[in-house]
C-alpha cells in the first residue's frame, strides 16, 4: 500500500491536470455500475458492484459468484473474525472480476419487523451493528477494494423509500441510527459511503449540509467520497436539493446518470456564482484519493490477486451459516439428532428444495452461485444410507419441517402430500415491506397439522425478520432459525441438526410476541407513515431498549440462543474501578465453564446501566461481547474491553457525547435478559 504522502501527491498532480469539463464528467456515473474515464490521465472506469452477501450477478456481467449467508445471519454469529473473513473474501471476489468497490455493508438499524431488506442488515442494536461492520469493511479494503457502508441514514423501511420523510429527534438520530456509521467511519476508514433515498426532517441526505459536511466529514473525519443510491436524485414528486446544495453538502458522485450534476446545469450555476470551482475540487480530491487507494494507477502485478468461487470461500460460507444458526427451542432435547438411532426422517415444507440464489431475487443484494445446497440435498448427503428420508410424517421417527419466508411475492409452492394447501411465501425483499407479521396462513396450518400428527417435529425457519409464532409455538418443542444461510446452507443446517456443529448463534433482534409490542407499530404514523412522513416517536427506545422500559415480555429476547451444552459465567472482575475520560477504557475478565456434555461456543455479553439518571436512559445497553470456544469440561478466562465512549449518551444541549458521573453497572450474561454477574464502575471525569 502506498503512503499517505504518496496518495496526496498523486491526487494533487491529477487535480492540476484535470479540466473543468473533465471534473464534471467524473462527478456522474456512466452506465449502471461504472464511472466515466479520462484516458489521457490514466483514469480508468471505477466499476462498482452490489455485494453485501457476495458479488451480485446483475452487476458483474452475469457471473455466478460465491453466495455468502445473509447479513442478518452474519450478525447472529456475533463473530468479528468471521465478519473480517467474509469481507476479505468478498474483496477477493470483487478483484477477480475487476470491480473496485463493493456496495456494502448495509448497516441500517432494524426498527420494524416488516422491513423488506432486513436480511441485508445486521441488528436492532448499533453496538452489535458496528462491531460486525468494522471488521467487514476492513476485510474488503484489505484487498484494495473500496467498501461502501449504506444507506446513510435511517433507511429503515421500503414503503415509499424514495419519498418518505423520517421525522426524528436529534438524540435518537445520533444514538441509534448514526452511531454505527460514526464508529465504522472512525475505526474502519471506509473509502466510500452511499446516501439513502429517504429524507431526514425535511431534507434529502444527498443535499444535507448538516449530515454530510458537518457530521460525516468534519466531525467524524470521513476522507472518502459520498455517492447517491441509484436514481435517488430523480424527481419522485418531492422537492430535490439544488445542484449547488448537493455540491456544498459534499456529494461527489451521482449514480447512475447525471440529473443534479448534468454538465450544462453545473456550468450554468458555476457561472452564476452558485458555487465555486474550489468546492468542486474538494469533491474531486475525495474521488481521486479513492482511485489511488484502490490502485488504479499501479501495475496490476503489484495489487492483490482476485479469487472467485474457490473452495475456501465455499467453506467460509458454510462456516458462517453454521455459526449464525440460532437454536430457539429444544424443550424435549430432540436435538441433536443421533444418526445411529433414527431410521426414518420426514422432510417436509415449502423450503425443502427452495433455492434463493437467482438474479435479482430479493433485489440488489441477490447473488447467483455456481451451485446451491438445499436443505433436502444437505440432508441426503448427511444421511446417505444410514437414515431413510420419507414424506409421511405419521411414519417418521422425526419430522423436519422447513418453513419461513422468501424473496418472491405471490409465489405458491406445493408443500407435500399431507395437505392440499399450497403455502404462500411472505416476501422479504427490496422495494416492498411485509404486510403481515406471521407466516402465511397455509404455512401456519401446515405446522399445526404436522405437530398433531407427529410431536417429534423440528420447525426450521428461514427468514430474516422476527415473525409471529403464537398460533403454534406452544406445541412446537424444537425450533431452529437459519436466516437465509447462503449457497452451503443445506450442509450447514444438516451439520447443526445432527450435532456435528453445536449451534452458537444469538439473536440480533428482539422477537416480539405480537406486532403491536414493537415500538414502531403504535399507529400508522409510526409505520409506514402518513402523508409521506413517518414519525419515530419511540426515540431511542428501539428493540430491547423499549421492551425493557415498558416491561413487555418478548417471545425471544435480544442476544438469546441455546446450545447443546451448558455454560456457566462466574467471577467477573474489572482491571479498573473508575474511568476518567471518554478516551478511557477498561477490561472485564470473567470465567466461563462448559459444564455440559459437548464442546461449543458461547457469547459473553456486557450491558451497561447508567447511574441514577438526570436524563432518560435505557435500563441496559450492549457495550461489549466476546465469543469463546470451550471443550467439554473446559474453563477459560475471557477478556472483554469496554470503551468509556460506549457508555455515553448524546447531549443535545451541548451537541456532543457525554457520560454521566457516578456508578455505572456492567451486567454480564449470555443474553439481554439472562445476567450472571454485575460490576460497578465509577465515572469521574477530570
Amino acid at each position: 500500500m502506498i503512503s499517505e504522502n504518496q496518495i496526496e501527491e498523486k491526487v494533487e498532480e491529477l487535480l492540476e491536470e484535470l479540466t473543468l469539463e473533465e471534473k464534471f464528467k467524473l462527478m456522474v456515473g456512466f452506465f449502471r455500475f461504472q464511472t466515466n474515464t479520462i484516458p489521457r490521465l490514466g483514469i480508468k472506469t471505477f466499476k462498482v458492484t452490489d455485494g453485501p452477501l457476495g458479488i451480485s450477478q446483475h452487476s458483474s456481467m452475469l457471473r455466478k459468484n460465491t453466495k455468502f449467508p445473509a447479513g442478518i445471519n452474519l450478525a447472529a454469529s456475533w463473530n468479528r473474525e468471521l465478519a473480517y473473513e467474509c469481507g476479505e473474501a468478498i474483496g477477493r471476489e470483487a478483484r477477480a472480476i475487476n470491480r473496485l468497490c463493493v456496495l456494502g455493508p448495509g448497516i441500517n438499524i432494524g426498527r420494524t419487523p416488516l422491513n423488506g431488506r432486513t436480511f441485508e442488515y445486521y441488528s436492532e442494536d448499533p453496538h452489535l451493528t458496528k462491531e460486525i461492520a468494522i471488521p467487514f469493511v476492513k476485510g474488503i479494503q484489505s484487498q484494495r477494494v473500496a467498501a461502501c457502508p449504506k444507506h446513510y441514514v435511517a433507511n429503515n423501511q421500503e414503503t415509499n423509500r424514495r419519498t418518505i420523510d423520517v421525522q426524528i429527534d436529534e438524540r435518537a438520530l445520533q444514538e441509534i441510527y448514526l452511531r454505527a456509521f460514526n464508529d465504522t467511519v472512525e475505526e474502519a476508514d471506509p473509502w466510500t459511503i452511499m446516501s439513502s433515498y429517504n429524507l431526514i426532517n425535511g431534507e434529502y441526505v444527498h443535499g444535507s449540509y448538516k449530515l454530510l459536511k458537518e457530521t460525516l466529514m468534519d466531525k467524524w473525519g470521513f476522507n472518502g467520497f459520498v455517492m447517491t443510491d441509484w436514481w435517488a436524485t430523480q424527481n419522485w414528486g418531492v422537492t430535490q436539493p439544488t445542484t449547488e446544495e448537493a455540491i456544498k453538502a459534499g456529494l461527489t458522485l451521482e449514480m447512475p446518470v447525471p440529473i443534479l450534476y448534468d454538465k450544462e446545469i453545473l456550468l450554468e450555476k458555476l457561472n452564476k456564482g452558485k458555487y465555486t470551482e474550489k468546492e468542486v475540487n474538494n469533491l474531486i480530491r475525495r474521488l481521486l484519493r479513492v482511485y489511488v487507494q484502490v490502485g488504479m494507477f499501479e501495475n496490476e502485478k503489484d495489487l492483490p490477486i482476485g479469487e472467485r468461487n474457490s473452495k475456501r470461500h465455499q467453506e467460509l460460507a458454510r462456516k458462517m451459516a453454521e455459526e449464525g444458526i440460532v437454536l430457539l427451542k429444544n424443550e424435549k432435547q430432540l436435538l441433536p439428532l443421533n444418526i445411529d438411532e433414527i431410521n426414518t426422517i420426514a422432510v417436509l415444507g415449502p423450503n425443502v428444495k427452495r433455492k434463493f440464489g437467482k438474479i435479482l431475487l430479493g433485489g440488489a443484494a441477490a447473488v447467483t452461485p455456481p451451485y446451491e445446497i438445499t436443505p433436502l440435498k444437505g440432508l441426503k448427503e448427511k444421511c446417505k444410507e444410514k437414515v431413510r428420508i420419507i414424506k409421511d410424517a405419521s411414519k417418521a421417527d422425526v419430522v423436519l419441517l422447513f418453513m419461513g419466508l422468501n424473496h418472491d411475492s405471490n409465489k405458491k409452492l406445493t408443500s407435500d402430500k399431507i395437505t392440499k394447501d399450497k403455502p404462500e411465501y411472505g416476501k422479504e425483499s427490496e422495494v416492498v415491506d411485509r404486510t403481515e407479521f406471521g407466516l402465511p396462513t397455509a404455512q401456519v396450518e401446515l405446522i399445526k397439522k404436522i405437530l398433531e400428527i407427529n410431536p417429534n417435529t423440528i420447525v426450521v425457519l428461514n427468514n430474516a425478520n422476527p415473525i409471529s409464532m403464537e398460533e403454534w409455538i406452544e406445541n412446537a418443542h424444537t425450533i431452529l432459525e437459519v436466516w437465509y444461510p447462503g449457497m452451503e446452507g443445506g450442509r450447514a443446517i444438516a451439520n447443526v441438526l445432527f450435532g456435528d456443529v453445536n449451534p452458537s448463534g444469538k439473536l440480533p433482534w428482539t422477537f416480539p410476541k405480537q406486532l403491536k409490542d414493537s415500538p414502531a407499530h403504535k399507529s400508522t404514523k409510526t409505520f409506514p407513515g402518513e402523508n409521506l412522513k413517518v414519525f419515530y416517536e419511540e426515540g431511542i427506545y428501539v428493540g430491547y431498549r423499549y421492551f425493557e422500559k415498558e416491561n413487555i415480555e418478548p417471545l425471544f429476547p435480544f442476544g438469546f440462543g441455546l446450545s447443546y451444552t451448558t455454560f456457566e459465567i462466574t467471577n467477573a472482575i474489572s482491571d479498573k474501578n473508575k474511568l476518567i475520560s471518554k478516551e478511557d477504557s477498561l477490561t472485564i475478565t470473567t470465567e466461563i465453564a462448559n459444564i455440559g456434555e459437548r464442546a461449543g461456543n458461547e457469547v459473553v455479553q456486557v450491558y451497561s446501566e447508567a447511574p441514577a439518571k438526570a436524563i432518560d436512559r435505557p435500563l441496559k445497553e450492549l457495550v461489549g461481547f466476546e465469543k469463546v470456544f470451550l471443550k467439554k469440561g473446559e474453563k477459560k478466562s475471557v477478556e472483554i474491553q469496554i470503551k468509556a465512549k460506549d457508555l455515553a449518551f448524546y447531549d443535545t444541549k451541548k451537541a456532543e457525547w457525554s457520560i454521566e458521573k457516578g456508578k455505572h453497572i456492567l451486567h454480564i450474561g449470555n443474553s439481554s435478559t439472562n445476567i450472571s454477574e454485575k460490576i460497578e464502575v465509577d465515572y469521574k471525569q477530570k
